[in-house]
């Protein structure tokens, strides 16, 4: 390849990732923000609410397979926080016999994602799973690395770790998000001689990726009126969407569509939550749900907001204690 070739692709690889460094504000040059009202940069996902046919069984694969430490409550539930952090993340409530998740899927949940602070974290969980004879599965995404997972009654789980905002690329005005290989070797030499001590302080909720039935019908709610931006929209059969330029904190697919959502008998989703850095914008968020024609019933205890999608998945908005930095 000729010199003058080289540059000319050198030049361009840096201008798209000065492009991702300017990302925390709203001038940055990728992304399509909705027309009305627009999510705090500072959202990030909270609490996932999950529905179990046996917590006993479940309480152990969180904790022996993912190395969770549950706390547990009256009434058949557990919640899940990582070690040396008190962050609620994921909540385990037991109904007896509830029905696995079937290979096609369900309306609702695809998977709960869960971000590690390191690289060097992720390299320790592969090796725990393979010491233990955990099958996962394992993707490059370009902006991140991961593994995928599924517990005991079906319900799809992502582990991973990001890459730094100033390694991430454009094309056009979307984040380049691909699915390739995982370089395992290379992610084990990473995680060095440290053994996996379970989910590390700082292991917070990274995304949410959901089966819909169509996705003009899941843009309307969950960009022009929840005022998330749209971030990744030529993947096959998906949309990307996040708060603060982030690659996304919401995925949506039509790969189950045709199927019925989850019901009240199912393993699934029971609840997410997306946490927003005051009271203001929770209200705010409420009032552009409603003029858009979605319910938005406040709840008395702590002035939360729940809503619920086209598909009766369920959202609560709710001022919170917002996660750290995803860079």
């Amino acid at each position: 390849m000729a010199d003058a070739e080289l540059s000319r692709r050198g030049e361009a690889m840096k201008d798209a990732r000065r492009a991702i460094q300017t990302a925390d504000g709203s001038d940055a040059t990728y992304g399509i923000e909705p027309e009305g009202y627009r999510l705090p940069t500072e959202s990030r996902p909270g609490l996932v609410r999950l529905q179990v046919a046996d917590l006993e069984r479940s309480v152990d694969f969180y904790q022996r397979v993912l190395g969770f430490r549950p706390t547990r409550h009256d009434g058949g539930a557990a919640t899940l926080v990582a070690n040396g952090d008190d962050r609620s993340l994921i909540e385990l409530q037991e109904r007896t016999g509830a029905a696995p998740v079937p290979r096609r899927g369900r309306l609702g949940l695809y998977h709960v994602a869960i971000l590690l602070p390191t690289r060097a974290d992720l390299g320790r969980l592969l090796r725990h799973l393979a010491a233990v004879g955990e099958l996962a599965g394992a993707s490059d995404h370009h902006v991140s690395e991961a593994l995928y997972l599924q517990d005991p009654d079906g319900l799809g789980l992502e582990v991973y770790a990001d890459r730094p905002r100033s390694a991430w690329e454009t094309r056009g005005r979307e984040i380049r998000m691909e699915t390739a290989p995982l370089n395992a070797p290379d992610l084990l030499r990473e995680a060095g001689a440290e053994a996996w001590a379970g989910m590390p302080a700082g292991t917070t909720i990274g995304h949410v990726h959901l089966h819909v039935g169509d996705l003009d019908r899941a843009t309307a709610f969950y960009h022009q009126a929840l005022g998330l931006d749209r971030i990744v929209w030529s993947y096959p059969g998906a949309l990307f969407l996040s708060a603060g330029k982030y690659h996304h904190h919401l995925g949506l697919n039509t790969w189950a569509a045709g199927a019925e959502p989850a019901g009240d008998s199912d393993a699934r989703l029971l609840e997410w939550t997306i946490e927003l850095p005051d009271a203001e914008s929770v209200a705010a968020a409420a009032s552009s749900l409603a003029q858009a024609g979605y319910p938005a019933e406040r709840s008395s205890s702590d002035g939360s907001i729940v809503t619920r999608d086209p598909w009766g998945t369920q959202l609560r908005l709710r001022h919170g204690a917002v996660a750290g930095s995803e860079d």
